[in-house]
């Protein structure tokens, strides 16, 4: 996926300034998302965490757009998702994970979603994090994401993903080798 600063996942302090500023605009905008967080404490995370921040750089810079939804009491840690309003547009066409890319024989899309999240450094949103994040707003209307699928049914060879259609939450499933320009995957990342 990301080829800038991959090598040593660090911003330069102008990236890490200017990402803080999307970040904490998105945040006030969207307030709605994590009632109750104060900003002053996500920032003093982020600015406590350059690893963390470069990997809510690469959520932004592959279409994420990433924002908190949640603090975890017990261990001070700010939950971040994706919070695009379609799947992130840069992480689509992709196929569930390394053993149903290998598995094609040809057409095969340029990466897996388990291998580019790890990239990243985030973690594929399991179906229940799918569904806390639907209650935040209208997700996936027009594309859909995978999601973090059970092993049981990984073994016989397919994946989930879910989407948001008349007003209801969908889960489904599908060949993991399958992919689509619209489907793509949403990351977590606590902090």
């Amino acid at each position: 996926m990301s080829k800038i600063n991959s090598h040593k996942k660090e911003l330069s302090p102008k990236q890490r300034e200017e990402l803080v500023a999307v970040l904490k605009t998105r945040f006030e905008k969207n307030r709605n998302r994590h009632p109750g967080v104060d900003w002053a404490g996500v920032q003093a995370k982020l600015e406590a965490n350059r690893e963390k921040l470069w990997s809510l750089n690469e959520m932004e810079r592959t279409g994420g757009e990433p924002d908190v939804v949640g603090h975890d009491k017990k261990t001070g840690e700010y939950i971040f998702y994706d919070c695009s309003a379609e799947s992130p547009k840069d992480r689509r066409s992709l196929c569930y994970d390394r053993q149903a890319l290998q598995a094609r024989k040809e057409n095969k899309p340029k990466d897996s979603v388990i291998d580019a999240a790890a990239a990243m450094g985030i973690e594929l949103l399991s179906e229940e994090q799918y569904r806390e994040l639907q209650k935040l707003g209208n997700f996936d209307t027009k594309t859909s994401s995978w999601l973090k699928t059970p092993a049981d049914i990984r073994k016989h060879g397919g994946a989930i993903f879910g989407d948001h259609r008349y007003g209801t939450v969908f889960l489904y499933h599908n060949g993991a080798d399958s992919y689509y320009a619209a489907r793509g995957f949403r990351g977590s990342l606590r902090v």
